[in-house]
């Protein structure tokens, strides 16, 4: 029997813990919707509690400067599909690994948006790393 189209454009699982699935709907909605996204925002108040704003701020700056970094399309799911596209499994590589090798995050950032010049988006990943190590959340590996 043939694999369903959807299996091709989906090949990842969405991650099982929290924080990586709650990271993953707020940048969801960031890209369809906007950084500002009031849907996103709760997100990150449900799980980051009264600590939610600095990640929140710095998914928000992460994505504006993965979106000017980029020079093609990064494809995103719609916002509860079950399954994560390619693209979305980088992001979440370079979000959580940014922390502790910045050479791999930068050689995965390069690959993501087909540039050689991201120096902007991996310090905003590494700060986002940083920012969820100080709120003592558990990242994911």
């Amino acid at each position: 029997m043939n694999e369903p189209s959807g299996a091709c454009l989906l090949p990842m699982p969405v991650p099982n813990d929290r924080t990586s699935r709650t990271v993953l709907f707020a940048l969801r909605r960031m890209a369809v919707h906007g950084v500002r996204d009031a849907n996103a925002c709760w997100l990150m108040l449900d799980r980051f509690s009264t600590g939610f704003r600095r990640p929140l701020i710095l998914l928000r700056d992460f994505m504006l400067e993965l979106s000017h970094a980029s020079r093609g399309p990064i494809r995103v799911a719609p916002c509860c599909t079950p399954r994560m596209t390619e693209h979305e499994g980088l992001i979440l590589r370079i979000l959580f690994g940014a922390t502790n090798d910045l050479a791999a995050t930068e050689d995965l950032l390069v690959e993501l948006t087909r540039n050689p010049g991201v120096a902007e988006a991996l310090s905003a990943a590494a700060v986002f790393g940083r920012s969820l190590t100080a709120a003592a959340i558990p990242k994911a590996a």
